[in-house]
């Protein structure tokens, strides 16, 4: 078997607060990133995705655990070896217009990363970005507009088109489809999954929106307070959720008709103060299978199916 393109062992990260108290945003993740994939990352707020994300691609420093991308470590790497990895491993933000300069004309945005990270002459860099504008449905003509010129799906359009100039391996999506409209989110979609195809990505999707991820997604990773509870292909985990949080989550989500994916709804309240995690599961204070067990062993992730694995005791 080849190794994963993205591999994540032990990952942490601590936000530590001025009263001196610690909330582990991230704790101990272990994830494999395969080639050519989409892997979707779903959870309520404040389970920690984007804060993954962060971790993943550097913006935030890991405090614990090893992330390695094509079989290097890279989460100390420093200067032009961090430039050359950042080349192939991108993200992409959920406010694409907070990420483009005010200033700047949009070709001038799209021009800066390849001043960075390449060595390619003017006319190369011209042919680049309108080879990448065209690619997310752009006209050449709107380069010479500014980012309040424009609309905010056309701005998601121009970030995507900011990191495929590069032409990158894999893409961290930051809730891409957020506050868009229903019919802008449906382009948006279609556009990923052309250029996935057209570029031979591998996407990590952070979502809050099971059905965008459902529609979109070849495996699943389910997080809650910090840690993956459940991860396996999209079919098999929507069809058959083994964590109770994964299944009370799909209780939630309409199909068709006014069915359910699942028919109960399990989840009450909100989650545990993420300053004072509960023993054991840190799910057990919602969970109606809860046991004496849950309270005093934390389950760890266990393969249930080929491919198909969850942190409960019982499922």
């Amino acid at each position: 078997m080849t190794a994963p393109l993205l591999d994540v062992r032990g990952l942490s990260h601590d936000f530590h607060l001025k009263d001196g108290r610690t909330l582990h945003a991230v704790d101990g993740v272990d994830l494999a990133v395969e080639t050519s994939e989409i892997l979707g990352i779903v959870g309520e707020s404040g389970c920690g995705k984007s804060t993954l994300g962060k971790t993943l691609i550097g913006v935030l420093r890991a405090d614990q655990g090893t992330v390695r991308f094509e079989g290097t470590p890279i989460q100390h790497l420093t200067g032009t070896a961090r430039r050359a990895v950042r080349s192939r491993f991108q993200y992409v933000y959920q406010d694409s217009g907070a990420a483009l300069d005010p200033r700047w004309t949009i070709g001038r945005s799209l021009d800066e990363a390849l001043v960075i990270h390449t060595a390619l002459s003017r006319p190369e860099r011209d042919a680049r970005v309108r080879e990448t504008l065209a690619a997310v449905g752009m006209r050449e003509e709107q380069l010479s507009l500014y980012p309040h010129e424009i609309s905010g799906g056309q701005q998601r359009r121009i970030g995507l088109a900011r990191v495929l100039a590069l032409h990158p391996r894999l893409l961290i999506l930051d809730e891409p489809t957020s506050g868009l409209d229903v019919s802008v989110q449906a382009t948006i979609l279609k556009l990923l999954i052309a250029l996935w195809k057209q570029y031979g990505l591998t996407l990590l999707f952070i979502s809050h929106d099971l059905a965008v991820v459902r529609s979109i997604c070849t495996r699943v990773a389910v997080m809650y307070l910090g840690r993956i509870v459940e991860v396996g292909p999209t079919a098999g985990v929507f069809a058959n959720p083994r964590h109770p949080y994964t299944r009370s989550l799909l209780a939630a989500v309409p199909v068709p008709g006014g069915r359910r994916v699942i028919d109960e709804a399990w989840l009450e309240g909100e989650p545990p103060d993420p300053l004072a995690i509960p023993s054991g599961c840190r799910f057990r204070n919602r969970c109606p299978m809860a046991q004496p067990l849950c309270a005093s062993d934390d389950p760890a992730l266990r393969p249930l199916a080929p491919g198909h694995d969850a942190a409960c005791h019982f499922a």
